[in-house]
């Protein structure tokens, strides 16, 4: 009898997976599509052959079905398990040296922001308007990108140590400012960058910072060059 119950609550989950995985496939195709503000749940839920009210149960209002399309773009996959303990995020570690750790992370945001790119475009050319779910959305993906500067700066201190002179805080600051997204949509979307002049950008940049920091230069941590003209057009915009 408990066999039998553990088997259809196995099923139940794994049905349940199912719905939540097709309401976002459906999801992610109407927004790069049609756009945020042209999307609706009951649109949605029709697209993804469920009704409405499944849709609130498998993942929220519309706000918060756009954030389950961002993490699952973010990562890969639906498996709930976190960036850090991610082997892409660990494998940072094996890094020789400080400059291939911060070489790693380069890629790896740059992969990430290659996965998640096309959306965030979407998103930033229509902006949030006057729609709270939408601006909650975009403050949750700053304060959620500046946990993940952290935690890369914690892994390189882990692996091999960080210099005596680094302010953290304000390189965290201005980490967390060069791999914006809006710096991304700003060269490859705008600017018809590709890809890889983005990631070869990236790496660049960040050694650059990371050298200025670790040599104790606080007045000369702000980037210079291309890196710095890219920072300061996008915080005139804010």
């Amino acid at each position: 009898m408990s066999t039998d119950r553990a088997y259809d609550n196995s099923s139940r989950a794994e049905a349940a997976l199912a719905t939540r995985r097709r309401i976002i496939d459906a999801a992610r195709e109407m927004l790069l599509r049609d756009g945020y503000h042209a999307m609706s749940v009951s649109q949605l839920a029709t697209s993804a052959g469920v009704s409405a009210q499944t849709v609130y149960n498998a993942i929220g209002g519309k706000a918060a079905v756009v954030k389950a399309v961002y993490d699952v773009l973010l990562v890969g996959d639906d498996e709930p398990v976190a960036m850090q303990d991610r082997p892409e995020f660990r494998a940072m570690s094996q890094a020789p040296d400080r400059e291939g750790f911060v070489r790693a992370y380069s890629a790896l945001c740059a992969t990430i922001y290659e996965r998640v790119g096309p959306l965030l475009g979407v998103l930033l050319a229509q902006g949030a308007g006057g729609d709270a779910g939408l601006q909650e959305f975009v403050a949750t993906i700053d304060r959620e990108r500046r946990v993940g500067n952290t935690n890369a700066l914690n892994a390189l201190g882990r692996a091999h140590g960080l210099p005596a002179q680094l302010d953290r805080e304000r390189f965290i600051d201005i980490v967390w400012t060069v791999t914006a997204p809006e710096i991304y949509d700003r060269f490859v979307r705008r600017s018809g960058w590709t890809h890889t002049m983005y990631a070869a950008w990236l790496a660049e940049a960040l050694v650059a910072v990371f050298d200025r920091a670790s040599a104790g230069r606080p007045e000369g941590v702000e980037l210079a060059g291309p890196a710095g003209r890219a920072a300061a057009a996008a915080a005139q915009e804010d």
